[in-house]
């Protein structure tokens, strides 16, 4: 299948969980023996990556099957918004690279509004394959943590209902993420489910137990409202003052919000796998109380070096986290996020080791191998 796959980035060149998803799943397509044109993107002054770098980061074997159109994403303007009208831009950059070999594709696979000018060309009458839009976790679909997240929603909403309604197929990571999508107007049997997938690396052999003097809890992420870390910050300062519990942050926390507790413990930014991974594999319970998501990839990481995840019921997490590997809290409240960690806190490690080995149990079937050959299969059942 010949396909062309039109992102806003990918990793490791740009940080996030869409660029991450693009890359594996492209890779993997490629692996498979799919032909790909790869449409990218780096921001601001980030150098735009050559051949040789791209090839080292996909491997040889992917590589051979991927053709590497690299871009530039427009400069972001002052104005609230901004993004919007960019996004649009950029779409209209990508359509005016490869319009002229459209035809020569199966199938066209758009992250976000990569496929909105696309969509725009088709629905005034242009012929061109399939367009399926992504758009993760349609965060601004979701309940917003305050009101700058409200704003930011709001000015997102429209351009995104009319992506989903004008695509012929929109992809979806299942649960409450389709709820969303049919909601928006989107017929059901244009909605194709298919979760995210995890690194064959990322999994651990088995998880032991472990007879820890300190029960470690840790968070991964930005110190954004929609993770929830204004409510874990509040809680921790409740807790019992004493030596059996440590809390580890990842990602980068202002210093005027770090918690003066001798069980906070901060790392600050961490970009490298293995030493992520000797983080988690020190922690037992991964705490992800977000407000909005799609389906975390720090999830899926967490899962796979056997923790157990205390939650909330957003997006798609409920597909992958139950009460048999983990904790339900309610988005934004204090009052249930401190009950969870401490029925944590008093839980037995036998217990505790069942939940861990159950989320490890449960992610090998989430390897991208397995997700990028479903998706290839529903694509092109689509596309006959």
């Amino acid at each position: 299948m010949k396909l062309l796959m039109l992102t806003d980035g990918i990793a490791p060149f740009v940080i996030g969980g869409m660029q991450k998803h693009s890359y594996e799943l492209t890779k993997n397509l490629a692996v498979a023996g799919h032909q790909i044109t790869l449409v990218h993107c780096v921001y601001d002054k980030s150098a735009i990556p050559d051949k040789q770098r791209l090839t080292e980061a996909f491997g040889e074997a992917a590589s051979a099957n991927i053709e590497f159109i690299s871009m530039r994403f427009p400069a972001p303007a002052w104005y609230p918004g901004h993004y919007v009208k960019e996004s649009y831009i950029y779409s209209k950059w990508i359509y005016d690279k490869v319009k002229n070999k459209l035809q020569d594709f199966d199938f066209i696979y758009a992250k976000g509004f990569t496929g909105w000018y696309f969509l725009d060309k088709k629905n005034k009458g242009q012929q061109m394959p399939p367009v399926g839009v992504k758009f993760h976790g349609y965060e601004m679909l979701q309940a917003p943590g305050n009101w700058k997240m409200r704003l930011h929603n709001m000015i997102l909403r429209s351009p995104t209902i009319w992506n989903n309604r004008h695509a012929d197929c929109v992809f979806s990571y299942g649960g409450k993420i389709t709820e969303i999508i049919a909601s928006l107007g989107v017929p059901r049997k244009k909605i194709i489910e298919v979760p995210t997938g995890i690194d064959e690396n990322w999994i651990r052999a088995s998880v032991g137990r472990s007879e820890p003097d300190i029960l470690r809890f840790i968070f991964i992420g930005r110190f954004e409202r929609r993770k929830g870390i204004e409510e874990i910050n509040q809680v921790l300062k409740t807790l019992p003052s004493d030596n059996k519990w440590e809390f580890h942050f990842v990602g980068p926390v202002p210093p005027s919000v770090k918690l003066r507790i001798p069980q906070a413990v901060y790392h600050g930014q961490v970009s490298d796998m293995k030493e992520i991974q000797k983080l988690l594999d020190k922690c037992q319970v991964l705490v992800a109380p977000s407000h909005a998501e799609g389906m975390p990839n720090v999830i899926m990481e967490a899962m796979a070096r056997g923790l157990a995840i205390l939650t909330t019921d957003v997006g798609a997490i409920a597909s992958v986290v139950s009460e048999e590997n983990g904790w339900f809290v309610q988005p934004g409240d204090e009052k249930t996020l401190r009950a969870a960690l401490l029925t944590v806190l008093g839980e037995s490690a036998d217990k505790l080791l069942i939940r861990q080995k159950t989320s490890l149990q449960r992610i090998r079937q989430y390897s991208w191998e397995k997700i990028a050959s479903d998706t290839a299969l529903l694509i092109g059942q689509f596309c006959k």
